[in-house]
């Protein structure tokens, strides 16, 4: 469903772009993300990742993006999309508060649960 891809992408990009600063080892994590999740050609996520940064630019709050998702998906998707957040927001090597606070607004929003959150926090982290 394209309204969900471009949904979640703009999410994704949202966390990239949140800190005012887009390091390299983000925006690569963003494109290997989104291709293994939609299973995108090079054409198809360059597209994706476009429409994805204007919707996220025009966007005035999550709300639009995430009671989408949430309506279109499992839980264990949206779990799958926190993961993919913190791996984004963990690609640098830092996480920002910024960041931080995202995830957990966006958790929230998508119906997960805290210690859900956190689980996922501390899996990316340990990876790391």
């Amino acid at each position: 469903d394209n309204d969900l891809r471009l949904a979640s992408a703009a999410l994704l990009v949202h966390v990239v772009t949140v800190d005012g600063e887009v390091k390299e080892a983000e925006t690569a994590a963003l494109k290997n993300l989104l291709a293994e999740r939609f299973n995108l050609a090079d054409d198809e996520l360059h597209e994706l990742i476009i429409a994805a940064e204007r919707k996220e630019r025009e966007a005035i709050d999550l709300y639009g993006f995430t009671s989408l998702i949430k309506s279109k998906t499992t839980l264990d998707e949206r779990l799958k999309i926190i993961e993919m957040m913190w791996r984004l927001a963990f690609a640098d090597g830092e996480v920002d508060a910024l960041e931080e606070n995202l995830v957990w607004r966006a958790a929230e929003l998508l119906g997960v649960e805290a210690r859900d959150r956190i689980t996922l926090r501390r899996l990316v982290r340990d990876e790391h």
